[in-house]
């Protein structure tokens, strides 16, 4: 790609997931990066200054629940002819950058969730008439792709980019892994193992699971579940455990980020459940070859659902029926031997089918090529 077709990529925050993909559009594309200093909420973040390409370190101004990232707009005046950026409509400097884009000639894409299907009138209007703004789309799921077409939206804007963590090292981890005794060791028993991985939040409603727990107890099918991740909001799920009467079937890992560890926790589990709504989790818990449990009210989820294939790569149960949950998680882990590897088996296809930096890369080559 020539020098004068550089792409500028403007995003609201580096989150350190994300490094892995900005890394490879750094060493495979001529793109150089602009990422905000900071967001509504803690996220991990990755050191700028170690990703290649990197220019500069926005400031974001909030406005609740509006923002603005100071020093984005001039970016539209420098050598650069596609605009890669969040496709977010509360962002007011993107609107500017898209007005301007009209009259410069510059091509503006968008990474974006686009539709969750539980928008009001005037956030659809909104939504409408931010992306037929820019020149391409690119969006999280197929879900959100078919919402958008209904919208009429033009579908030939619009690429599938899925998510995707740190697929590469993630996959050679796979080759190493293999049954431990690791549950078997704390726990001091053999029952089937639940993980949940990923900050432990009110909106994932974690108690759902504890007493979904609860009820397999009664009827004589005790499960363990493992809890890795911090306690961001003051759940207190362990004290929840322990008025449920099952704090000897929970164990509360903590935050863990060495991915070693993580592929052991998920791999030699029977199932990852999230009751709430499930992101990267379920692509984490898959790339390890753990099957995952959420719920299917889809407009409440998060794109990575899609990564679900039910009855092959985990299952849907009825949202906030805790016996639905139950049985879902019943059903899971009590799968042979046999049916357990070729889930996992399944886990990783899917993975490697479309959540990993590779497909990524190749729907934004595709995506500046048509261009």
């Amino acid at each position: 790609m020539a020098q004068d077709h550089k792409i500028c990529f403007i995003t609201n925050i580096g989150p350190h997931y994300r490094f892995p993909i900005f890394s490879l559009m750094g060493e495979e594309l001529p793109c150089d990066f602009y990422l905000g200093d900071k967001w509504k909420s803690p996220i991990k973040t990755f050191k700028y200054e170690s990703l290649k390409g990197y220019r500069k370190t926005l400031k974001n101004y909030f406005f609740h629940p509006f923002y603005w990232q100071y020093g984005s707009v001039g970016l539209l005046f420098k050598p650069y002819t596609y605009y890669i950026m969040d496709g977010e409509p509360y962002c007011l400097s993107s609107w500017v950058i898209l007005l301007l884009s009209k009259l410069t000639g510059k091509k503006t894409i968008a990474w974006t969730h686009g539709w969750y299907g539980r928008e009001s009138f005037l956030k659809r209007v909104i939504k409408k008439v931010f992306f037929s703004m820019h020149t391409r789309l690119l969006i999280y799921s197929e879900y959100a792709i078919a919402l958008m077409k209904k919208e009429g939206i033009n579908p030939k804007k619009m690429f599938c980019i899925a998510n995707s963590l740190d697929s590469d090292v993630e996959k050679d981890i796979r080759k190493h892994l293999c049954k431990t005794s690791v549950y078997n060791d704390y726990f001091h028993n053999d029952y089937p193992v639940i993980i949940y991985c990923g900050r432990i939040q009110k909106g994932k409603k974690l108690e759902m699971l504890i007493d979904g727990i609860r009820l397999l107890r009664q009827e004589g099918y005790p499960v363990n579940v493992i809890f890795v991740g911090k306690d961001v909001e003051g759940v207190h799920i362990e004290e929840y455990a322990r008025v449920a009467g099952i704090e000897q079937q929970i164990w509360m890992y903590g935050p863990c980020y060495d991915a070693k560890v993580l592929g052991e926790l998920f791999y030699n589990a029977q199932v990852c459940v999230s009751p709430g709504n499930v992101g990267l989790t379920a692509i984490h818990a898959l790339s390890f070859g753990c099957p995952v449990i959420t719920h299917g009210n889809f407009p409440d989820q998060m794109p990575e659902f899609e990564s679900i294939k039910p009855g092959i790569t985990g299952d849907f149960f009825q949202q906030d029926d805790v016996n639905s949950l139950k049985e879902s998680i019943k059903k899971w882990t009590s799968l042979s031997p046999s049916e357990r590897h070729t889930a996992r088996m399944a886990a990783f296809e899917e993975i490697d089918r479309k959540w990993n930096i590779h497909y990524q890369i190749d729907v934004i080559k595709k995506v500046i090529s048509e261009l």
